[in-house]
């Protein structure tokens, strides 16, 4: 292998190993490409290469090459005639011989987003970046058409009518109208013979059992004999295919075959008048290409005549129009009208295509056209030509000729003006220029064009508006203006302008004419004043939201055929009579304003939809509920009572849709709901409710879904079993103690019941096959047995607290932060949202969250989550910079999406919280990376901090611009080629380069102000502000319940789709140190409940506020804070492997807030013992008549695992200021010189002996140690350690469990007493006396208390 870097050094290998390695390392410019297709074995025939290696792979091996490297010597090297390159698993080409395999390939990456050359140069080397770039060494086969595959088998077969051809093995496919043969071993690679089968034969060979004979029609036919084996498959094949031959179809669809020559036999098929060729890659000037359809050396001219093809689809055929001509023979065709050439790169406009005076249809858009030539006025009979996605920006006089083009599309080009010859054009009756450069709106031109009726100008850069003259325009009936950056905007001038679209510019005022105006659009503009002259009578729909309009119209209030009105998200302060008075009005959307009364309304009014969420409505009016209205939001309001229904008749309501959600509504509310008996969906979510009556829910027969989360219920009524047709019981944030009698209900899908006071489940003997979804999470109280988890094994999500786990030292990161996470699948039929979190990410020194939204599919979302945490551990062990690493997250993550991702696209969001080593200032820094519309938002001092960027079309201007100048084709609902709104997206990569995966990335040092940290997905920032969300969970104690509330308020406030989000509660700051100094556990707020120290104490007794780990006892302490020095013991018998996990030594554990020391570091010796014993009742050991001195006993058998050291108190670094006193110790204390402190976590029952020295007083003094010398009792509070405290009353502290291992004491007993054994009584009092003798006396006097103990390193 040539060293020497020069660009003929080539080699093709098997594998990639550390040789090669080290050849790339020398330079940047060298690589690799992987061949697909060919094969290995053969040995290559060149001068640069030297070995050949078979592979276990045979179609798969590595060519070493340089950016230089043409694909003419790889090919030659190979032994391969060319190469071919195929994009995304889609789009096929053949590659020139001067073109350069490798550069193509970095330059790929360098557009992805990899910046670094070293990078790029590693990313080409691996193998998994052919599912978006790959090369063949030989004509692949496009799977594209397996969708068409009717049949398909390996079968004997033999060509033609005689005898001349064996019989052979091959793979047969039915597929559409025609039937492909292909050699089993080959039929990947496109060698297959295509048979059209439409006016064929089918017929059975009389020789050969089971078989029949496919023939083609036509003089040339061919025919193939095809053997099966069973009776069964020859009457298949036979039936599907007869109906195939008996088609008299006209259309041949042979698109997505990788041809690049039509088969010979078409041209002798009559009766075709459509040919599709989509996606093959015939190119125009390659012998045996396109020249095939005309063939004029091989086929008689008059067969060619005899055509009757009148529509050609040659789209996405890679042409290249390199020399001019390459279609001199399409005009050949006598018959053809229609012709498709667009996405082919042409670059120049064929000039002979003019020729063809038949044609009526011409597609030529994305070609790269500049100009066009006046040849084209020579097409009179053209009624459509489409030449959008070009860089044209004049079109030419002669194309005034074409009297009868009735479509012209030239959106998505660089014209700043609107072609004159727009008024030669009379058929035409639509001016289509979206996304091109236009800045001035000349509406003189528009009235010379007196037969234009419908303008799109939508995503151009129109500023400002020009008026040659006050002639009114009649013609213009739409008009579409979307997406520009007007300020004023003044048509009052066009006098049947029907429809205005004109949303997303920066529209201060609008003026139109109101006699024809049927329809106006004008949302997310800065409209405070909208006139309309005279008032328009026909107007039907009025969208004013996203304004800053203080009051509606007069002029709308008097339209007298209204009947759609938003005018949401304004300044609204109060409704006018006369608007709720009107009798078309069927639909008002006046939500997030400032309305604080609605007046009442008159009878026999139309209204059936009225949303008036987010006001400051205190009361309802009296006569809301009319007849007619079938849908009411009035959630986010101040209401304390309901008004009744229909006086009288109860039954007259035809409310169905009810949300009350976040009001202030009582007990009292609930007797009024019984007026309305055709309700389906009740939400009564934060509000106040204590009961719901048994008697009122009774009668709600119709009910499907009830949401009473985040209210103080105590029970679900009983009569809910009456609601037959329920499907959705939200009942979440409660204090329901009883489980609910839902599971006999025949319809149940979802029930959430999460964070609840559940202690047992009554399960029927046959669950409800319809049940989905089960959530029973943050029910600390729940045991499930394992009986019931058989029960409920058939449900396809159910969602419990996980066991508790023994604690490690790798947790020590969930001090500073825990999460909780609430995913809900709306009115879909699957979830498409994943998250991730983690709480203890690499080595427990930092937390990684994320959240993923694949919109309508769920599979990239599931892979996102499952393989995100593991790229972003790769990358932060290759870079320190955090806008490195990230970056390459998403860019890897969108490689590893493999085939999946070349079709389906996930929004992705990750926040990575870590050690911060640039700022010595903070503790930890946060960062955020996103693509597509997942978001996330800090909550710094109680104000909302966003993160992230929304790509998406309608919020990102520059990504919209970079979109349109690459010619993308977007659609009028806002889509990229009419897929997606996102403008970056992991995966989608056919959609590469419009569609990118390169992240924004944002980084920010976390401080003490930082309170909490919310992700969520499109849906949740789509009804939820940030100030809104952040306000809503800043009080709320558990982060499960916080993620619960802001899907639950989402759903409420109208979200159908699906909402996911996740609440991080943060704790950073010097409270929040986990330091293991000189054997000291420093804890944190989160350790001990001290409210002094911490804000929005998690909920007690909830597992997910420490990473979803279920609790027996308060969980404000955390996993995290377990020290190393103690082995954690069991909660049951099956915990028991976490005895001995703790008892291994370890190096010092620091947190970033407190570096290791320099010097007067301790090194502990670890020291176990471990206690056990029966005991009788009366506390006596059952052997001893008299219990052992020094040693407390108690009733309960008891195993403790404990590691005791001393410590000097002067190793104790930079105590902190004292701030508070504290009772003085004891003499019993002091004449010990050493204590005990005991502290109790959470996760596993486990009591943990902390050292402390004689000036422990200091530390005391602290408000983030305050607590670490005082018992901590089951509520929470603290009390100062006896000075008694010695080794023997640790004991006290374990707790006590009837049978098993020790559960946590509700409270601590005084006669809680210890024992131990008989057996260890002698090494126990040895120990002690040891003890007792190693440690000197210290002196009575005061000067001699404030001296440190001596400090001992040997084990009690």
């Amino acid at each position: 292998m040539k060293r020497n870097g020069s660009r003929t050094c080539l080699n093709r290998r098997s594998r990639f190993g550390s040789r090669e390695r080290d050849w790339l390392r020398e330079d940047v410019k060298r690589g690799c490409v992987y061949l697909y297709g060919a094969d290995t074995t053969t040995a290559t025939a060149t001068s640069t290469s030297t070995t050949s290696t078979s592979s276990s792979s045979s179609d798969l091996h590595l060519v070493l090459c340089t950016v230089e490297t043409p694909a003419s010597e790889i090919c030659a090297g190979e032994g391969r005639e060319s190469l071919y390159l195929q994009l995304h698993g889609d789009l096929v080409r053949r590659l020139e011989p001067t073109e350069r395999p490798l550069q193509i390939v970095y330059d790929y990456l360098s557009k992805l987003g990899f910046e670094d050359p070293m990078r790029i140069q590693e990313e080409a080397t691996n193998p998994d970046l052919g599912c978006m770039i790959r090369f063949y060494g030989e004509k692949p086969c496009q799977m594209d058409h397996l969708d068409r595959i009717l049949l398909s088998g390996i079968y004997n077969v033999r060509k033609g009518k005689t005898q001349l051809h064996k019989w052979a093995e091959r793979l047969v496919v039915l597929c559409g109208t025609c039937l492909i043969v292909s050699s089993v071993k080959d039929c990947q690679t496109g060698k297959m013979h295509i048979l059209p089968l439409v006016g064929g034969k089918i017929e059975e060979v009389k020789r050969r059992q089971y078989s029949l004979a496919f023939s083609s029609a036509g003089a040339q036919a061919q025919t193939y004999h095809v053997s099966f084996e069973t009776l069964a498959e020859y009457q298949r094949w036979q039936r599907q295919a007869s109906k195939v031959v008996s088609q008299r179809i006209s259309t041949v669809d042979l698109s997505c075959y990788s041809l690049e020559e039509v088969p010979e036999h078409l041209f002798y098929s009559q009766d075709i008048t459509y040919l599709n060729l989509r996606h093959n890659f015939m190119q125009l000037e390659r012998p045996g290409g396109l020249d095939t359809l005309y063939n004029l050396e091989e086929v008689p001219e008059h067969l060619f005549y005899s055509q009757d093809i009148t529509y050609l689809n040659l789209r996405h055929n890679f042409m290249q129009l390199e020399r001019p001509g390459g279609l001199d023979t399409l005009y050949k065709f006598s018959q053809l009208k229609g012709l498709n050439l667009s996405h082919n790169k042409l670059g120049l406009f064929p000039v002979l295509l003019c020729e063809i005076s038949t044609l009526t249809e011409l597609n030529l858009s994305c070609n790269g056209f500049h100009d066009l030539p006046s040849q084209i006025g020579n097409l009179l009979n053209l009624q459509t030509l489409c030449l959008d996605g070009n860089f044209l920006t004049t079109l030419p006089e002669e194309l005034g000729n074409l009297q009868q083009l009735s479509s012209l599309g030239i959106s998505f080009n660089n014209f700043s003006q609107i072609p004159e010859v727009y008024e030669k054009l009379t058929v035409l009756d639509k001016v289509v220029m979206a996304g091109n450069r236009l800045e001035v709106l000349n509406l003189g031109v528009l009235n010379r064009m007196s037969h234009i009726k419908h303008v799109d100008f939508r995503m151009n850069q129109l500023k400002t508006m020009v008026i040659d003259n006050l002639e009114g325009n009649k013609h213009i009936t739409h008009m579409d203006l979307r997406d520009n950056q007007l300020a004023d905007l003044d048509l009052s001038s066009l006098c049947g302008l029907e429809q205005l679209h004109c949303e997303r510019n920066q529209l201060r005022e609008l003026a139109l004419s109101g006699f024809s105006l049927r329809a106006l659009h004008a949302s997310s503009n800065r409209l405070t004043a909208v006139n309309v002259y005279p008032v328009p009578s026909l107007l039907t729909s009025l969208e004013l939201s996203r304004n800053l309009l203080e009051c509606i119209p007069d002029w709308a209030c008097e339209a007298k055929k209204i009947e759609i009105l938003d005018v949401s998200y304004n300044l609204l302060t109060e409704v006018p009579v006369r608007i709720l008075s009107s009798l078309s009005l069927r639909k008002l959307t006046m939500g997030h304003n400032r309305v604080q009364s609605l007046p009442p309304l008159v009878e026999h009014i139309p209204l059936e939809v009225l949303d008036v969420q987010h006001n400051a409505l205190t009361r309802l009016p009296d006569t809301l509920f009319s007849k007619a209205l079938k849908y009411l939001n009035a959630s986010a309001n101040s209401l304390e009572s309901l008004p009744p229904a229909c006086p009288g008749d109860e039954s007259l309501s035809m409310l169905q849709l009810l949300y009350l959600t976040s009001n202030l509504l009582t007990d009292q509310c609930i007797p009024v709901l019984v007026g309305h008996p055709h309700l389906r969906i009740l939400h009564l979510a934060n509000n106040q409710l204590q009961t719901f009556p048994a008697s009122k829910l009774n009668k709600l027969e119709q009910l499907e879904e009830l949401n009473l989360s985040g209210n103080k219920l105590k029970t679900i009524p009983t009569t809910i079993a009456n609601c037959k047709r329920l499907h959705t019981l939200v009942a979440h944030s409660n204090n329901i103690s009883i489980f609910p009698e839902i599971l006999q209900l025949p319809q149940i899908q979802f029930v959430d019941l999460s964070c609840n006071d559940l202690t047992e489940i009554l399960i029927p003997e046959a669950l409800p096959a319809t049940l989905q979804d089960l959530d029973l999470t943050g029910n600390t109280n729940l045991v499930l047995e394992h009986k019931t988890l058989d029960i409920f094994s058939h449900i396809t999500t159910l969602k419990i607290d996980q066991k508790p786990l023994p604690t490690t030292d790798s947790t020590v990161s969930s001090t500073f932060w825990s999460h909780g996470l609430a995913e809900m699948a709306g009115q879909r039929n699957k979830l498409c949202v994943s998250a991730l979190a983690m709480d203890n990410f690499a080595e427990g020194v930092g937390a990684v969250y994320g959240m993923f939204d694949g919109d309508r599919n769920e599979e990239l979302p599931r892979l996102l989550q499952c393989t995100m945490a593991d790229v972003l551990l790769e990358e932060v062990q290759q870079s320190t910079n955090d806008t490195v690493f990230m970056a390459h997250t998403f860019l890897v993550s969108h490689r590893k999406l493999g085939m999946a991702g070349q079709k389906l696209g996930s929004s992705a969001l990750l926040c990575y919280i870590r050690p911060d080593t640039a700022d010595p200032t903070s503790s930890f820094s946060l960062t955020v990376a996103n693509v597509g519309t997942c978001q996330a938002v800090l909550c710094r001092s109680g104000k909302p901090v966003p993160l992230s960027k929304v790509f998406s079309l309608e919020q990102d201007p520059e990504e919209a611009r970079r979109v349109k100048d690459q010619k993308a084709i977007i659609t009028e609902d806002n889509k990229v080629n009419g897929v997606t709104c996102c403008t970056r997206m992991l995966g989608c990569t056919y959609l590469y380069p419009w569609i990118l995966p390169k992240p924004h990335i944002s980084s920010i040092p976390l401080t003490i102000q930082d309170e909490l940290l919310i992700l969520g997905n499109r849906a949740l920032w789509e009804h939820l502000s940030y100030t809104e969300a952040v306000s809503a969970v800043r009080h709320v104690q558990d982060p499960l319940a916080a993620a619960k509330k802001l899907c639950t308020l989402a759903q409420s406030y109208g979200c159908q789709d699906n909402v996911g989000a996740m609440v991080v509660y943060l704790n950073i700051g010097e409270e929040g140190c986990t330091c293991e100094i000189n054997g000291l556990t420093l804890p944190g707020p989160v350790g001990f409940a001290s409210t002094t120290t911490i804000k929005d104490a998690p909920k007690p007794t909830t597992p997910s506020s420490s990473s979803g780990i279920a609790s027996e006892f308060s969980s404000e302490m955390s996993t995290s804070e377990v020290s190393s020095e103690v082995g954690s013991t069991a909660s049951d018998e099956h915990n028991t492997g976490g005895l001995e996990a703790g008892l291994l030594p370890r190096p010092e554990r620091r947190c970033s807030l407190h570096p290791t020391p320099t010097s007067g570091v301790f090194q502990r010796q670890p020291s176990c013992a471990t206690f056990s014993s029966n005991q009788s009742d009366n506390g006596l050991d059952s052997d001893d008549d008299q219990p052992v001195e020094g040693v407390i006993t108690n009733g309960s058998k008891v195993e403790v695992e404990v590691d005791i050291h001393c410590c000097r108190g002067r190793d104790l670094e930079n105590p902190p200021t004292p701030t508070k006193s504290t009772p003085a110790p004891g003499p019993e204390e002091h004449a010990r010189g050493s204590c005990f402190g005991i502290r109790r976590q959470n996760s596993v029952n486990s009591g943990i002996l902390l050292p402390m020295s004689k000036d422990r007083m200091e530390l005391q003094k602290s408000p983030s140690t305050s607590c670490l010398y005082g018992k901590k009792l089951s509520n929470g509070s603290i009390v100062p350690l006896e000075d008694s405290l010695n080794l023997i009353e640790v004991a006290t502290e374990a707790p006590k469990k009837k049978t098993g291992y020790f559960a946590a004491p509700t409270q601590l007993e005084p006669e809680d007493q210890f024992v131990v054994p008989r057996d260890l009584e002698d090494v126990v009092k040895e120990q002690m006396k040891q003890h007792q003798e190693s440690r000197p006396e210290p002196e009575p006097s005061e000067e001699d208390r404030t001296e440190p103990p001596e400090e001992f390193d040997t084990a009690l």
